[in-house]
């Protein structure tokens, strides 16, 4: 009955959208190789997360647009949120 759950994944993206409640947009780009010609190419997805204004500790956590941010897979929060912002890694200038 020892079953090994496999790891959440986790990426880093730039917040492009906060204002929704509780919910940002986060852009995560990755880079492919392009099968026939083998081209770099920039993909981007943008995922629905959800964070909490504060956090455990009780201090203020506020995510804002373009600061980069670390998002880890979660269970179905919403239709859309299958994410929630861990820590922000880079605030935005």
């Amino acid at each position: 009955m020892n079953e090994v759950r496999g790891r959440r994944k986790v990426r880093v993206g730039r917040v492009l959208s906060d204002r929704m409640e509780k919910t940002v947009v986060v852009a995560v780009e990755t880079r492919v190789r392009h099968p026939l010609y083998g081209k770099i190419m920039r993909r981007t997805t943008k995922f629905k997360a959800h964070y909490e204004p504060v956090d455990q500790s009780g201090q203020p956590f506020e995510v804002g647009e373009n600061d980069i941010v670390e998002i880890m897979e979660t269970r179905p929060i919403s239709k859309e949120k299958r994410w929630r912002v861990v820590r922000i890694i880079e605030k935005a200038k």
